[in-house]
């Protein structure tokens, strides 16, 4: 699959995030954007499902073997470092994480990287994706 994480341009719904749903690291991420997304701007779909894996295998994610998690904003998919801070970025009153942006990608990479290797060892995986709530629901595509 890909090797070189740049932004790319999609087609797709603006504030989609694609996460790993077996992942608890990954779900955790999901439950921390919910609670602060205030305004509902971001939606979001597990790579296990039907149009998960249609929406990585577009991106050239690997979806047996995800390296990272992706969202679409502006008519771009961003990947690893960068789209975590883009949607940091977007959260009420996180603003201020985008001075990760300051530290090369090249590093902010390679710390990724090293966290999604390791998630399972790390946090643990579930062999279902996580559950919403009957209110969020609403921001879960299949």
């Amino acid at each position: 699959m890909r090797r070189d994480w740049s932004p790319v341009a999609s087609a797709e719904d603006d504030g989609l995030i694609l996460f790993d749903g077996q992942c608890v690291f990954c779900s955790r991420w999901v439950r921390f954007v919910l609670r602060r997304d205030r305004p509902g701007r971001f939606r979001f779909v597990t790579i296990q499902s039907e149009r998960g894996r249609r929406l990585a295998e577009a991106l050239g994610v690997d979806p047996q073997q995800p390296e990272t998690n992706a969202v679409i904003l502006d008519g771009r998919a961003w990947f690893k470092s960068d789209a975590a801070l883009a949607v940091l970025a977007q959260l009420p009153g996180w603003g201020w994480t985008g001075i990760g942006r300051i530290a090369p990608k090249p590093v902010r990479d390679w710390l990724y990287d090293r966290i999604a290797r390791n998630r399972y060892a790390l946090f643990g995986r579930t062999d279902q994706c996580m559950v919403p709530t009957a209110e969020e629901r609403t921001r879960f595509l299949g």
